[in-house]
Order: C-alpha cells, then structure tokens, then sequence
C-alpha cells in the first residue's frame, strides 16, 4: 500500500478568498488538518519550509504539536533549507519533536529553493566558503555534520566539575532519538544529487520541481533519478530499503465547489522555465478531473509507481474543511482505482 499524506506550504494572507489570514492561523490550521488526515486514513502530514516569508518558517514547534494531537500519522518536512541550519541546534530540536511523536518523524532537508531574500542565509550567520556562490556545498557539510550527530556517538569532552553527574565517557546531544538517522530525506532536484543522497544513506524526496536534463516531461525526468537512485543505493551497500516521496497537485472534482475552484485550472501541462539564473527547470502539471478521468491521466505518470510515498499538495488557504475533502476525495475514490490502496 501507497503511503498518501499531504504538503503544506503553510501560505497566509489577508486576500478576499484566504481563509488563512495570519501566521497563528496557519499553525493552528496545519495541526487541524494533520488531525483530520489522520482520522480520513491518510499517512502524513507534511509541511514546506520558507524563511523571510507568510509561511510555516520554524518547523519544529509545529511538528511537536502535530506530533502531540495525533498518533499514526509520519510528521515532517519538505524541506528544511540546511543553508540556514546550525546543525547541532537542529540535532536537539529534531530529536525532541521525534520523541514527542513516538518516533513517527520524516525530516526533509536540501540545499534549499530561491528564498525571498538576496543570500537569507548570512542573516542565519553563516558565510558560504570562497567559490560557493549560492551556499550548496555549505548545506552539505552543514547535513554531513548533522546526520554524524544523529548517530548518537559521543564527542564531547565532559566537565570534570560539572553541575549535573556525566554518564562515563564522551557526551553526546541530548534528547537522542535512536532510528531518527534513518528517516531523513534529501530533497533532490537533479540526478547528481539524488546519488549523492544514496550515497549518504538518507531517504530520497522529490517534488513537482526537477532540474531540467533532457527536455522530456517532469516525471520522465523524475523517474530516472530515482531509478539512479536506487543504483546508487545498491552499490553504496546500504543494509535497509531506501523509501522515496514524489508531490503532486491532485484534486478530484466532485462537486461545484470543486469545479469552481479547479474546473478550470489551466495547468494540464508541464511548464519549463528558469528557476535560478541560468538553470532551466521543468514544473510539473496540476492534475484536477473528475475521479474516472484523474485515474486515465495518473496511470500515464511513471513517477508515482517507483515511489512508496505520495504527498498531496493542498491549497491551504481554502481552509481545513475543503483540504479535508480533498484529501478524502482522491483516498476515497482515485487511490483505490490506481491500486494505491
């Protein structure tokens, strides 16, 4: 059975139609639908993370109380921006928040998308190595340091006149969570990088976003970096299976509302265009028809097939009960049809 949960970019506004009008209600309507997806039979709740910008910026307060309010449900991210990341910070943070959720926590971290600010991550205090110009080799040594920290090996000397007792020899961070190494994920954009995922051991996440390589559709292009992946896996010797995420855009139209909102989408294509100065990217399609019609177009996807986790992107300010319903909608009358439950 298909893992299916959902995305949220976590977007408020005080726009006529947003029915998320400020940062409070973004989080306490995130941890609302979390709990509603879980009670519809969904697997996850998964959230974006931008900073400098109306969305969901600090991840771990939210995933706590996520993790909190429900107890099946996988919590996560997709994706932390390892540019911003201290990553010893984010050891503690990540365990505490895995804890509290019973170790149900799939953390998604990258290098990260264009943010709203010119190089957001100097105002984070970090400073990119001579040659980095948009700070990727930084977010690897920052992830290469952090999922080292997960291991829960000491490396700390103690004090010899502590306040507290120490346990006996190198001190580790605390709160560990054992088996949260297993559950990161790197968000990969192109091929290289979804090698160099396998190659680290971390789970490998997708989105509607690729690096454009060969001009083909995004989940042509998709497939074959996870198929890549999966190589690479192999050959690094790995002992557990690996899992991979795919995101799409579904909704299955079912009544007005529906139609009114999406009848009409004019994304039934995939779009091609440059999503950092001189790098063409293809983004793909919306999928939005009636049940019958959303099965034809998704058997066509050779993407979601080679995934054991699809994460639903919802309109989040539309409100709890339309992402409720939409969710439900393709559990209840699409994922069946495709074999996916």
């Amino acid at each position: 059975m298909k893992r299916i949960g959902f995305l949220s970019f976590g977007h408020w506004s005080d726009a006529p139609y947003s029915q998320v009008r400020s940062g409070s209600d973004a989080l306490l309507q995130s941890i609302e639908l979390a709990i509603a997806t879980e009670e519809l039979g969904g697997d996850g709740a998964f959230f974006r993370v931008h900073h400098f910008a109306q969305q969901l910026g600090s991840p771990f307060p939210l995933l706590a109380a996520v993790g909190s309010r429900t107890r099946r449900i996988e919590i996560g991210t997709a994706v932390v921006d390892m540019r911003h990341e201290n990553p010893f910070y984010l050891a503690e943070d990540a365990g505490a928040a895995d804890l509290i959720a019973g170790g149900r926590m799939q953390l998604g971290i990258s290098r990260g998308s264009p943010e709203q600010v010119i190089d957001g991550f100097r105002h984070f205090g970090y400073q990119p190595a001579d040659g980095d110009r948009d700070g990727a080799d930084m977010a690897r040594r920052h992830t290469e340091v952090f999922l080292e920290l997960l291991r829960g090996v000491g490396f700390a000397q103690p004090n010899p006149r502590p306040m507290f007792p120490n346990p006996p020899g190198l001190l580790r961070l605390e709160p560990y969570s054992p088996g949260l190494r297993e559950r990161i994920w790197w968000g990969a954009a192109s091929t290289a990088t979804a090698v160099w995922a396998a190659q680290m051991g971390m789970n490998l996440m997708s989105s509607t976003l690729v690096f454009d390589e060969s001009g083909e559709p995004l989940h042509v292009q998709q497939r074959r970096q996870i198929d890549a992946f999966r190589a690479a896996w192999t050959e690094a010797g790995h002992q557990r299976e690996p899992r991979v995420s795919v995101s799409r855009s579904i909704i299955a139209i079912m009544d007005d509302r529906d139609r009114a909102y999406f009848g009409r989408s004019g994304q039934e294509r995939d779009q091609f265009g440059y999503f950092e100065p001189e790098r063409l990217a293809v983004f793909g399609r919306s999928y939005a028809a009636e049940p019958d019609r959303l099965v034809e177009q998704l058997r066509e996807d050779t993407a979601i097939p080679a995934a054991d986790t699809l994460l639903l992107t919802v309109p989040n300010q539309l409100g709890v009960d339309y992402n409720a319903h939409a969710i439900e909608s393709v559990l209840r009358f699409v994922a069946p049809e495709l074999g996916w439950r």
